[in-house]
């Protein structure tokens, strides 16, 4: 391994205990190096040893259930950061080396400003005084983007948004200017703007900042913007690693080629997503399909349709008054049967409040929503009780969803139960494992509890849930947003196949515009509770109307737009030699009539 590296990491093994006999190793062995002032991507899938592997790093493994093997070493300028003491490492890590991690809601305490968790880090590691910390702390949230610092810095975790959390995440990671940064998912379920923000903010402070930085994610695309080397992991082993470019035009691994072609693109649409078992078992090659069309041509029968749907709310405002915000105004849309209908927009556009209002979840302000020729909105609850089998949504989060008190088989049988579909619970429990089979789960399933199930899983036992009202409508809330691309890819061909099963018609929301693109017929841009555009889905793409979705596609990771200097000058070097041989094989040719030996 070099010396000049800044991180070393040498056949690390991390172990964590079962039970009191029986332990499972999660890393098996992994060397790697992080270069200076360099960015070094962790890639693979939930359960490949990326975030272990960081905070064995960082010394945050838990004690009492992990151990690291006596022979694994992490070395950080020379230093054995394994044989440090627990002081020592704690001066080290937040000073030296900081952490930015994956869900800012849960990092940040919800108690205290942002402004004192950011002073807090430059008290304990830098020794400033009160005052002083308040000034850096707001000289950092100006330099992390975020506006109007000399106020934000009183603002609490909850009064901020999920990207502004995240840039507070950063200035903290930043406070004492590490060498290194690790950053584990720090875009995962945000919009495609604020995702390019944040990946742009990390560059740019890499750069000022002369940082190196281990950025973890699960999705290809994202590295291809941001890093100079790639390392593949899976099941706790490196399958590969290379520089980005390498691993991009000629990845060697056929897990690193499957994890290119599971994510949905903007050019193709396939009958059925690639998923990561199905690449591997075919050797590599990726099977040619028929492409799958999408798109209304206007004579379709319409399931529901929507009027100038508006949603207000309202905060108190001195004694007596309010203050209202409206976070929907005047929406429509109509819904054709057996269609998608693809719902974009930034966070605070609007998107899940049209959802949640549409399932009565919201009252509405304003507005129809014209369901068989009747306004489900203005029902009262007792005659929207039918309605309510044929209107199902699922959920942006599967570990939420479902109640883990409950078995599998109780969370599908307790909305026929109430709904009083079947005539016992014999044939309840038959239907349900009809269901858990057609979501390709195994009957064993059913006496099982949510926290045995991945989030997949737990994904297509929500569908199965919804599946049991035999709705006609299905809304999907960000229903793929925080899962795997192979798993994303699989919840995908679902719905797709049910779709076409049941004739079923959905409202899918989420800020991904690549899976929105490869899903829906027709898509419904929105900013600020308004309907900015609504085209189907090929047209909008290729020729967006308006400045605000010319923005979002822009925004999309496209893979590889990021190279070191050094590739892309190798690149640019290869160029000039293809050219160069053209420009030799025209004047042979043209003067003697034959082609020149390419060899030389």
């Amino acid at each position: 391994m070099k010396t000049d590296a800044l991180l070393q990491v040498d056949n690390l093994r991390v172990s964590f205990r079962v039970n009191k006999k029986d332990s499972v190793e999660t890393v098996k062995g992994i060397s790697f190096e992080i270069p200076r002032n360099a960015t070094v991507a962790l890639v693979g899938e939930s359960g490949s040893g990326k975030s272990v592997s960081s905070l064995a790093i960082m010394g945050l493994l838990p004690a009492d259930t992990s151990s690291i093997a006596a022979d694994s070493k992490i070395m950080f300028e020379g230093r054995s950061l394994l044989e440090m003491t627990i002081d020592q490492r704690r001066q080290l890590c937040g000073k030296e080396i900081s952490m930015i991690f994956q869900e800012p809601m849960t990092s940040l305490n919800p108690v205290f400003t942002v402004g004192f968790q950011i002073a807090e880090v430059l008290q304990l590691h830098m020794g400033m005084n009160a005052k002083q910390a308040r000034v850096r702390a707001i000289a950092l949230l100006e330099e992390v983007g975020i506006p109007d610092p000399a106020n934000k810095v009183d603002a609490y975790p909850s009064q901020m948004s999920g990207g502004q959390q995240q840039r507070v995440m950063i200035a903290m990671a930043i406070a004492c200017e590490p060498k290194l940064l690790i950053a584990d998912e720090p875009t995962t379920a945000l919009d495609v703007t604020i995702q390019k923000q944040i990946i742009d903010l990390i560059e740019a402070l890499r750069v000022k900042h002369k940082m190196s930085v281990l950025f973890i994610t699960h999705d290809l695309a994202l590295v291809g913007e941001i890093a100079d080397h790639v390392i593949v992991m899976r099941n706790g082993e490196i399958r590969e690693a290379g520089k980005v470019r390498q691993i991009f035009d000629e990845p060697k691994d056929t897990y690193t080629q499957a994890l290119l072609h599971c994510r949905p693109t903007l050019d193709s649409r396939p009958w059925r997503l690639p998923v990561i078992a199905d690449f591997i078992s075919n050797q590599g090659a990726a099977t040619e399909q028929k492409q799958r069309p999408r798109g209304l041509k206007g004579d379709e029968d319409i399931v529901l349709e929507v009027n100038n749907l508006g949603k207000s709310f309202y905060t108190r405002e001195g004694f007596f008054g309010k203050k209202e915000f409206r976070a929907v105004e005047n929406v429509s849309f109509k819904l054709a049967r057996g269609k998608t209908l693809g719902v974009v927009g930034e966070s605070g556009s609007g998107k899940t409040t049209v959802g949640l209002t549409l399932m009565r979840l919201h009252q509405a302000s304003s507005g129809q929503a014209i369901f068989e020729g009747k306004d489900i909105l203005s029902m009262s609850n007792k005659d929207f009780l039918p309605y309510k089998r044929r209107i199902q949504i699922i959920f942006q989060n599967p570990y939420a969803s479902l109640n883990p008190r409950f078995t599998i088989g109780q969370i599908l049988m307790e909305p026929m139960q109430i709904h009083r579909i079947g005539n016992n619970d014999g044939e309840r429990a038959k239907m349900a494992l009809a269901l858990l089979d057609k979501v390709n789960l195994p009957a064993a399933s059913f006496h099982r509890y949510p926290h045995e199930f991945s989030g997949g899983q737990r994904q297509r036992i929500a569908i199965a849930r919804c599946l049991t009202m035999k709705p006609e409508v299905l809304i999907c809330d960000e229903s793929v947003s925080a899962l795997d691309v192979s798993v994303q890819a699989q919840v995908l061909n679902l719905l797709q196949d049910l779709q076409e099963e049941f004739d079923l018609s959905y409202i899918f929301i989420s800020h991904d515009l690549a899976v929105v693109k490869y899903i829906a017929d027709q898509v419904m841009v929105m900013n600020q509770g308004k309907v900015v555009e609504l085209a189907n889905s090929d047209d909008l793409y290729l020729n967006p109307q308006q400045a605000y979705t010319k923005t979002l596609l822009k925004a999309i990771p496209r893979g590889l737009q990021h190279c070191s200097i050094d590739s892309a000058v190798q690149y640019l070097n290869s160029a000039f030699c293809a050219w160069q041989r053209l420009c030799v094989a025209f004047l042979c040719f043209r003067f003697f009539g034959r082609q020149p030996s390419m060899s030389g």
